[in-house]
Formats: C-alpha cells, sequence, structure tokens
C-alpha cells in the first residue's frame, strides 16, 4: 500500500476516534445532567442516627430558659406538639405521651426542671425520654426588629429510662436552623406568624428526622 494512502487512512481513523471521543464526552455530559436534574427534584432515605424510640413508649419534654418563654412565648409548645407528633407517627414506637398531657404535667409539677432524667421519664411513665433543651429561639437579631432573621438551636438527647443509665443521656445532637434563608425581609414581606412557623417547622423537622430513617432532598432548604 502506498504511503500516501496509510497517511489517510491513519487520519481517518484519528478523526473517526476524534468524533468517538466527543460522542462519548456529550453522553457523559447528557447523563450528568439527568441526574443532577433527578436529584433536585427527588429524595433520598436517609438512616435514623438513633432508632432505640421502636417498639418503645416515649415522651418529648422541651426545655427554654425564661428569656426564650418570655420573648416567644408559643415556642415551647409548638414544638412540644410538632416533634411528638412526627415522632409518634414515623419511628415505630408503640405509645407515647401526648404533648398536652406533657405540657399539662409540666404546668402541675413546676419543680420537674429540677428532676434527673430517670424520675422524670418515671414520673411520665416512658421508656424513653427525648429532651430538647432550647438554648436559642429568636426571630430577629438583637436590637433589630425591623429585618427578619430567625434563629432557632438546642440539643436532642434520648434518655432509655429501662437501661443500665437512666439518668445519662444515650444519644445527643446539636441542631440549629434559620429562616429566611436570605436577608433583607421584614414584617412588609413576612408576617410574624409565618416566620415563626417556618422556624419551628425546620427545626421539629431536623430534631425528629435524628430519630427516625426517612427520605431527604438531596439538596435540603434547611
Amino acid at each position: 500500500m502506498h504511503t500516501p494512502t496509510i497517511a489517510r487512512l491513519l487520519c481517518a481513523a484519528a478523526l473517526c476516534a476524534a468524533v468517538v471521543v466527543s460522542s462519548g464526552c456529550n453522553i457523559v455530559s447528557v447523563f450528568g445532567y439527568m441526574e443532577e436534574s433527578r436529584r433536585r427534584s427527588s429524595t433520598q432515605e436517609v438512616k435514623a442516627e438513633y432508632d432505640g424510640l421502636v417498639d418503645k413508649t416515649f415522651a418529648v419534654v422541651v426545655m427554654a430558659d425564661r428569656i426564650i418563654q418570655s420573648d416567644q412565648p408559643e415556642a415551647v409548645a409548638k414544638l412540644t406538639f410538632d416533634i411528638s407528633e412526627r415522632l409518634r407517627a414515623e419511628s415505630g414506637a408503640i405509645g407515647y405521651i401526648a404533648a398536652p398531657a406533657v405540657l399539662q404535667f409540666q404546668f402541675n409539677n413546676p419543680r420537674w426542671v429540677v428532676m434527673n432524667y430517670g424520675e422524670l421519664a418515671k414520673a411520665l411513665n416512658v421508656q424513653r425520654l427525648v429532651v430538647i433543651d432550647l438554648n436559642e429561639y429568636r426571630l430577629n437579631e438583637p436590637g433589630n426588629k425591623y429585618l427578619w432573621a430567625g434563629v432557632a438551636s438546642g440539643t436532642i438527647s434520648v434518655i432509655e429510662a429501662d437501661g443500665p443509665l437512666p439518668d445519662e443521656p444515650i444519644y445527643r445532637k446539636q441542631v440549629k436552623v434559620r429562616f429566611p434563608d436570605k436577608d433583607g425581609f421584614g414584617p412588609a414581606d413576612l408576617p410574624m406568624a409565618a416566620v415563626n412557623t417556618e422556624l419551628a417547622r425546620r427545626f421539629a423537622t431536623r430534631a425528629a428526622w435524628a430519630l427516625y430513617t426517612h427520605q431527604e432532598p438531596y439538596y435540603p432548604d434547611f
């Protein structure tokens, strides 16, 4: 075969290879885009960090200092209710103390705050005590009532009252959420009730998610 012919064949082969490689890259790009698009509109399973509520009874107790209770008097009741109901529906527990009963117990027994965890669980007659120690819950930056800057943070602890150490948390996790996601929103843009409701929902969701396997967005908003 003549040298020019060989050269032309080699050039043609190289061109075909380049086309194939280019097509392959395009295919990879298309599949990558499709996967990214799927993730943005779907969820993934996230395992429980603590699954010890399964086949047990539980109560949720929310603790907050006087400043939080004074500034946001509905926060404790709302979080007690929201977290209790989420865990009742999703955790696999066989029984629970409903939020109104827990709140009534706290009201009728003001010394509950000095009880150790084992005593509190025994008084509520549950095997698991989910304690939310709320250390921050605000809708604005201190001194700025004109813009929303909601923050809710606290520690979630689980006590196994039927275990060998009923006064010590067997599980503990810090949770912190914010709302709104962007700066610059004030009462003219969002009413206080809407900010308060969404902030509490986000905190309750994150707190409860740790205690049962759930579906979570690939790119969660909070």
